[in-house]
């Protein structure tokens, strides 16, 4: 543990942080999958790889900067993206530049990266370094595995191949090439509460499996591999904004197949047919998203001809996210590792409970926050952090007179105040509130001094119950 000065001088300041958070985030969007390169040609990955920096402690840290280095330009952020190949040079990096968009966000992408045939790896992560302009490191940060194709397959895929089929739920990109140009890529995006085809920026959106019979407002959800010839829903993974109920047909030679129901593959050509329409598809013209009338074909009438616009290419995509706050001090070291929390495993119960905190580059600097409570921490690897939990009494609450559930963030916080947040709280939850039916005792006679220490030693056995934020 923090020594007792110390211990109060942070819980003040994680107390000042709870109330104001000041996080800085940096959003990393990427392809699940990458196109291998061949010879002296460059496969750029599509949709390229975007950097997104959000939260108020931007804010903050350039205040920071322009009061010790007095000037804003130490304060603008650059940075680098590449491969985590153990060799790679900057020639094999891109240089990024971030501008701010309207919604006061920064934004970047690396359009010009791309894997060689040379590298024989099956999968790799890239790896951002952000710089502020004055030379100060911010950190290093990596995206989630990616997957090497050599192409994309043509064959009727497996569902025993499920690295290359696609789930529901899961997320998605579409873009649009005409005459096989990249230059006129054009990426389906959310720009105002409508859908436009962007030449710069892309959306993730979450394909859902949906009942054939659902609506626009209201669809069941379905658990499943997408299958061409399924009706699936697209919802923008950023604003929510979704389309009408559509169904997904494969794309051969620009004819959409009406009786294919194969399962769907990673940068598959396909097409969307707006449920209950009259052959009307999912288009794009320049910048605009229409809808087009497909062409019946007199002589095979499981085909239909489509325009340039109306063929997709389908490909999964990956988020990961690191949120980081200096407001407790104004530090020089770089923020990374910054741990990432994707589980949480109790066991025990009163007083020797025990959280393990389970996730992605942890380290013994790191100690574990009940809101304002730190807890005894031991690192164990870089995966996983265990704890003891702290008692209620630690946040006023007396478990005599606890009648409702007490729920508190989870915080890691570095040994030199950097706090990192998470969307995981811990519930503290008295037992009678769990029992249906029971009531929960409005007077409490005086005479009661034991029974309620009885039924608190009850509580303590299973007062503990973990919940998840979405």
């Amino acid at each position: 543990r923090s020594n007792p000065y110390q211990a109060n001088l942070l819980r003040d300041g994680v107390r000042r942080y709870l109330q104001l958070p000041a996080d800085q985030t940096v959003l990393i969007l990427h392809a699940k999958v990458a196109q291998k390169s061949y010879g002296n040609e460059k496969r750029f990955f599509c949709p390229p790889p975007c950097v997104y920096l959000s939260g108020p402690g931007w804010k903050l840290k350039q205040e920071q900067i322009k009061a010790r280095d007095m000037g804003e330009a130490g304060f603008r952020v650059c940075g680098y993206m590449g491969l985590d190949s153990m060799g790679s040079s900057l020639m094999e990096t891109q240089k990024l530049s971030f501008e701010e968009q309207p919604d006061a966000k920064g934004f970047s992408c690396a359009k010009a990266l791309y894997i060689s045939d040379t590298d024989k790896r099956k999968h790799f992560r890239l790896v951002l370094r952000l710089f502020f302009s004055n030379g100060q490191e911010i950190g290093t940060f990596h995206s989630k595995l990616i997957k090497v194709i050599s192409k994309p397959s043509q064959k009727k895929q497996s569902l025993k191949n499920t690295d290359l089929c696609i789930s529901s739920g899961s997320k998605v990109s579409l873009f649009n090439r005409l005459r096989s140009q990249t230059v006129s890529t054009r990426y389906l995006s959310v720009e105002g509460g409508a859908f436009i085809a962007s030449a710069r920026q892309w959306a993730a959106f979450t394909l859902h499996l949906a009942d054939e019979c659902c609506t626009r407002s209201e669809f069941p959800l379905r658990e499943g591999y997408i299958r061409y010839g399924s009706v699936v829903q697209l919802v923008c993974t950023a604003t929510g904004v979704t389309l009408p109920p559509l169904i997904i047909r494969k794309v051969m030679k620009q004819y959409a197949m009406l009786d294919v129901d194969e399962p769907i593959s990673q940068l598959h050509k396909c097409a969307f047919q707006f449920q209950g329409s009259d052959r009307m598809y999912l288009c794009l013209s320049t910048e605009k998203v229409i809808q087009f009338q497909a062409s019946p074909c007199p002589k095979e009438s499981n085909r239909e001809l489509l325009n340039d616009g109306s063929c997709w290419t389908i490909i999964s995509t990956e988020t990961v996210e690191y949120t980081f706050s200096e407001s407790l001090a104004c530090i020089r070291e770089p923020v990374s590792p910054v741990p990432l929390i994707a589980a949480l495993q109790l066991t025990g119960g009163g007083d020797v409970a025990m959280l393990e905190v389970q996730g992605e580059y942890f380290h013994a600097h790191l100690k574990v926050w009940f809101g304002d409570v730190e807890a005894e921490t031991m690192y164990r690897s870089p995966k996983s952090l265990v704890c003891v939990v702290p008692d209620v009494s630690a946040f006023g609450s007396d478990w005599r007179w606890l009648r409702y559930p007490l729920t508190v963030p989870l915080l890691l916080i570095r040994n030199d105040g950097l706090i990192y947040s998470s969307s995981f709280t811990f519930t503290y939850t008295p037992e009678q509130s769990c029992v249906p039916g029971q009531q929960v005792l409005s007077d409490v006679p005086q005479d009661s001094d034991k029974l309620l220490d009885s039924i608190h030693q009850e509580f303590t056995r299973t007062n503990f119950h973990l919940f998840m934020q979405s």
